[in-house]
């Protein structure tokens, strides 16, 4: 509970743009949890808005959080909004937004892709959605939680990829907004789940995707959706 002491007079005045993005930092937030992405407290979001970082704090429920509690830090990790301290896996996020051009970073405990993360180094390819996180989803070497070591892991991990297996731990995705970043994480977490689903039957094991086929759904996926 003393992570969640807080410490008056910290931080400077929270922006409007600011205060949007930590709403929507919460409801992401919430929404991993309402999912089944998160039990209690374990995973953590952020959000950038320009050099500062937005984070979930640490060990505080999110049904909890109200505009009053936006806590947030600097690229260099120095806190500049609020009084509560910031989540544990800091480093996670902070690796992520120094080195790529990431606005949103969502980090879960899924249980099946935590699963899978125990069983492969890498996730097989098992449906072409695969290459909506870029290519095929590799499991970051276990380090302790809150660790630069970890986040390094990571980092390895996410090369060319927009997600990531964290071994006997969880997920990382990250997306130019929150929902783009929330909606890699879910996609990951179904990819995870379909294959473990497959490779239980007894006796058979599932098809895989040629890296070939892989590179033409990627192609195609390059085109999906609605332009604006």
């Amino acid at each position: 509970m003393a992570e969640q002491k807080r410490d008056q007079g910290k931080g400077r005045g929270v922006r409007a743009e600011e205060a949007r993005a930590w709403e929507a930092l919460v409801a992401t937030a919430r929404r991993t949890a309402a999912e089944g992405l998160v039990v209690g407290t374990s995973g953590n979001v952020s959000v950038r808005v320009g050099d500062t970082v937005l984070v979930t704090p640490s060990g505080v429920p999110y049904d909890r959080l109200t505009p009053d509690d936006v806590t947030g830090v600097g690229l260099d990790g120095r806190q500049v909004l609020g009084t509560l301290v910031p989540t544990s896996e800091l480093p996670l996020h902070l690796a992520i937004h120094r080195t790529t051009d990431a606005g949103a970073v969502v980090h879960t405990h899924a249980v099946h892709a935590t699963a899978v993360s125990t069983l492969v180094t890498e996730l097989p390819l098992i449906h072409y959605m695969a290459g909506a996180l870029g290519g095929p989803v590799r499991v970051a070497p276990y380090a302790t939680y809150g660790t630069e070591e970890l986040a390094e892991n990571m980092l390895r991990a996410l090369d060319g990829r927009s997600g990531c297996l964290l071994q006997n731990h969880g997920t990382v995705t990250h997306g130019a907004t929150l929902d783009q970043a929330y909606d890699r994480t879910a996609q990951l977490e179904w990819m995870c789940r379909l294959w473990l689903t497959a490779s239980s039957v007894p006796g058979l094991a599932p098809s895989l995707l040629s890296p070939e086929q892989l590179a033409q759904a990627q192609e195609r996926l390059r085109g999906y959706g609605q332009r604006r």
